[in-house]
C-alpha cells in the first residue's frame, strides 16, 4: 500500500485522499511604505524560485526609525509552499 493514501469510510464508501507534502522557508524582508507591503514583498522573492506557494505567516515584524520617523518596516515571515 501506498503510505502516502489514506482510506476514509464515508458513510461505508471508501474514498482515497492524496496527501501534500509541504515546506516551510523563513525569509525576511523590508520596505519603505508598510509591514504589509514587506510581506507582500517576501512573497514576490520567494515566487521567483518556489513554485506553489500557500501561506505566508508573519513571524515578526520591526522598524528603523530616522529623524524620529520609521524609515523601514522590516519583517520575518514563513513561507508554505507545496513540494510536488
Amino acid at each position: 500500500m501506498d503510505p502516502s493514501l489514506f482510506i476514509c469510510y464515508l458513510n461505508e464508501t471508501p474514498k482515497k485522499s492524496i496527501m501534500s507534502v509541504l515546506k516551510v522557508i523563513e525569509v525576511l524582508a523590508n520596505s519603505s511604505e508598510s509591514w504589509e507591503d514587506a510581506t507582500k514583498n517576501a512573497v514576490a522573492h520567494a515566487s521567483k524560485s518556489v513554485n506553489n506557494i500557500r501561506s505566508v505567516y508573519v513571524n515578526e515584524q520591526s522598524a528603523t526609525v530616522k529623524d524620529g520617523k520609521i524609515d523601514d518596516y522590516r519583517i520575518n515571515v514563513k513561507i508554505t509552499f507545496e513540494v510536488k
